[in-house]
Order: C-alpha cells, then structure tokens, then sequence
C-alpha cells in the first residue's frame, strides 16, 4: 500500500504542476488562436506566414502561444496549444523541407504545412529551441 499512497502523492503533484500552466497561459499569456478545416482530411496543420507578398500569421504575430481548433471531423473537440517560439522552429523546418502551399482566396496567402502528428514528434525529439 504504502507504494500506491507514493505513486499517487507523486501523480498528484505532476498533475498540479499541469494545471498551474494552464492557468498561467489562460491568464497571463497571450494566445492566437486558428480554426482549422482541414486537418481532418489532411492530417496537415497550416500555418500561415505570408499574405500578398507580406510578412503575416506566425511571421508577425506577438501571442506567446498558438491553440489550433480543429473543426470539421474533430467537431473542436480537439484544440492543441503550443508554445509560439517552439511552433516557428517546427515551421522553419517544414519551410525548409519545401512544404508550402498556397491558400486563401484567390490563393494570395503561403502557408507551412506541418503534419499533425509530427507537433508531438517534434516537442518529444526536442529539436526545438525556446527562442523566437
């Protein structure tokens, strides 16, 4: 018994750690916050970064962090919050890799599309930086 009283003091401690950051998000960060269509049919998160040959999205923006909502099939259900300067370094290298696309009305806007399972694969593998 005396492990399981352990595990659970230990959880217990883990989990208020959890909540104490959200918290601190929801009431002292900044966030941007995207609805997203697609992801559902294209396991894709889009990000923007430029509009009519300027800067805009995640190239300008000041949020500390970013929630996607993701609608459609996922019904926002699901919402992922991460970090702004964590989510620049996962786009750069989508960018780099080539995986832009054009978007938007009349296709003026140039997005990042970084697929969705590879946000978890990113943060585990930590070859992100906290920097902007």
């Amino acid at each position: 018994m005396k492990d399981r009283k352990t595990n659970f003091d230990y959880d217990l401690i883990i989990g208020q750690q959890g909540e104490r950051l959200i918290d601190h998000i929801f009431k002292n960060a900044t966030i941007e916050v995207k609805r997203d269509f697609w992801t559902g049919t294209t396991g894709n998160i889009a990000v923007e970064f430029e509009s009519r040959g300027k800067p805009s999205g995640i190239s300008k923006t000041k949020s500390d962090y970013y929630a996607f909502v993701l609608a459609e099939q996922f019904r926002d259900e699901v919402i992922i919050i991460i970090k702004t300067s964590r989510l620049k370094q996962i786009a750069r290298e989508y960018y780099l890799k080539g995986q832009v696309k054009e978007m938007g009305d009349d296709k003026t806007s140039l997005s990042v599309l970084i697929p969705i399972k590879d946000l978890s694969n990113f943060a585990y593998n930590d070859r992100a930086t906290d920097t902007n």
